[in-house]
C-alpha cells in the first residue's frame, strides 16, 4: 500500500451509527463551507436530518474515510439507472477531503470505494459533477478515468444543469 495514506481507512457509513453520523455532517459542512462547495455552512435543516433522510433511502450510501479516529474524507453516492443500458449507474453527488489531508490519496481511496460499491451493485458506470474552476478534483477525476459525458461528439458535451423547486 502507497504509505501516503497507509493509515486511512475507508468505510461504509452507518447513518443510524450517531458518531459515523456526525462525522458525515461535519465533514459535508466542511465541504460546504469551503469556496469548492459553495462557501456556506449546510442549514440547520440539513444538519439534523440528513442522517435520517439518507437511511431512508436504499439508494444512498456514503463512505468516511478515517485516519485513525479522525473521520478526514466523505463520499456521498446515489443510484440512479440509465436507461440506454439498461443498469443502475451511481452518481458521486459529494467528494470532501478536509483540507489537512487533501494531497495525501484520500480522495482516491474514497473514489475507489465508490467504484467497489457500485460494481457490487451492478452499476453500469459511476457519473460525478465539477465546478470548472476546482482544477485539483479535474486532476483527480480524469486521473482516475472519469471524462466528458458524450454520445456523438459532433454533438457536443453534455452539460449538467438544474433548476431549483419550490416546496
Amino acid at each position: 500500500m502507497n504509505p501516503t495514506h497507509s493509515s486511512i481507512c475507508v468505510r461504509r457509513v452507518d447513518y443510524a451509527n450517531p458518531l459515523e453520523a456526525r462525522a458525515m455532517v461535519f465533514l459535508l459542512n466542511a465541504y460546504a463551507s469551503d469556496p469548492a462547495g459553495g462557501g456556506e455552512a449546510l442549514s440547520d435543516h440539513a444538519r439534523l436530518n440528513l442522517a435520517t433522510q439518507l437511511a431512508q433511502r436504499p439508494q444512498a450510501f456514503s463512505l468516511i474515510a478515517w485516519d485513525g479516529d479522525a473521520p478526514v474524507g466523505l463520499i456521498n453516492c446515489i443510484e440512479g439507472f440509465s436507461t440506454f443500458a439498461c443498469q443502475p449507474l451511481v452518481n458521486v453527488h459529494d467528494v470532501a477531503v478536509l483540507a489537512s489531508h487533501r494531497g495525501r490519496g484520500v480522495g482516491r481511496l474514497l473514489l475507489a470505494g465508490a467504484e467497489h460499491e457500485a460494481k457490487a451493485r451492478g452499476a453500469c458506470k459511476l457519473t460525478l459533477e465539477v465546478l470548472s474552476g476546482n482544477v485539483p478534483a479535474l486532476r483527480l477525476y480524469e486521473a482516475m478515468g472519469f471524462a466528458d459525458y458524450q454520445l456523438d461528439p459532433s454533438m457536443g458535451r453534455a452539460s449538467f444543469m438544474q433548476k431549483w423547486l419550490e416546496n
